[in-house]
This record gives C-alpha cells, structure tokens and sequence, in this order.
C-alpha cells in the first residue's frame, strides 16, 4: 500500500506535465521507480519474500525495454523515452501482484488511448497525424489494473 501511495505521489503530477507538454521529466518519473521499488524491496524483506520483488523487477524491466524498443525502432512516431521510464516504475508496481498484472496494466492503457484516439478523431480534436501523449494513459490503465485485482 505504501508503495502504491508513493507511485500516485509521482504518477498525478506526471499525468498533468504530460498533458501540458508531451514529457515525462526525469526528475519525476526516475524517484517514482525507484522509490516504488526500494518500497516493494522492503516489504519482500518484511515477511513477504523475494519471488514478488524479484517478479516485479523483472516485469518493470520487461515494461520499460518493451517502451524502449518501439522507440528505438518507429522514431518519434513510437513512444517517447519518458514513457519507457515511467513504464520502468508501472511494471514493478503491476509486477509485485503477478505476471498478467503488468499485461493487464499495459492492455487497459492501449485500449483506453484508442479509445481516446477514436472519439478526438471523430470530433475532429485532433488529425491522423497528431500526437497523443500516452503517460496518462498508461497511469490510467496502471490504477485501473490494481482496481481488478481480485
């Protein structure tokens, strides 16, 4: 719970930069990670073991090297890097509660951003060509992940 707080702490402010100027800075997206996964570092060390810990570093790092790839190979028309590192903090977070967290997280965020993308398109907000900024998505599908959690 404490790590979940502290991700929000990060990931609200991160919602509104995003929206404003299409970053993700590293001084926000960085201590959100980190934080997220020293907290999830002492809880495995407070009786809940290490395969969640080790799990969610794993999936933080699958997360944000997934990011990372599309935006080495598509450009500026993939992810930013920004979303990459906040992916890094949204996959320890997911991860900790099993491996199909993580893809739920990232499922929700593509739908919702499609979704989004749709209705601005059919409103004429917004052109084929323009860009969305996707960590507000991403932390959306992140809360709505840990909402259905069983």
């Amino acid at each position: 719970l404490v790590a979940t707080a502290w991700w929000l702490g990060w990931a609200v402010p991160l919602v509104f930069v995003d929206v404003a100027v299409h970053r993700l800075p590293d001084r926000l997206t960085w201590p959100a990670a980190g934080g997220t996964w020293l907290l999830l570092g002492v809880a495995a060390l407070g009786g809940a073991g290490p395969e969640p810990w080790l799990r969610a570093t794993g999936a933080g790092v699958g997360l944000a090297l997934f990011f990372a790839t599309t935006t080495l190979l598509l450009g500026r028309h993939g992810f930013g890097l920004g979303d990459a590192k906040l992916a890094l903090g949204v996959g320890v977070l997911l991860g900790w509660f099993g491996w199909a967290v993580p893809v739920a997280g990232l499922l929700l965020a593509l739908a919702l951003s499609g979704l989004v993308g749709v209705g601005l398109l059919a409103a004429r907000r917004v052109r084929w060509h323009s860009h969305l900024p996707f960590g507000p998505f991403l932390v959306l599908g992140t809360v709505a992940a840990l909402l259905l959690l069983p």
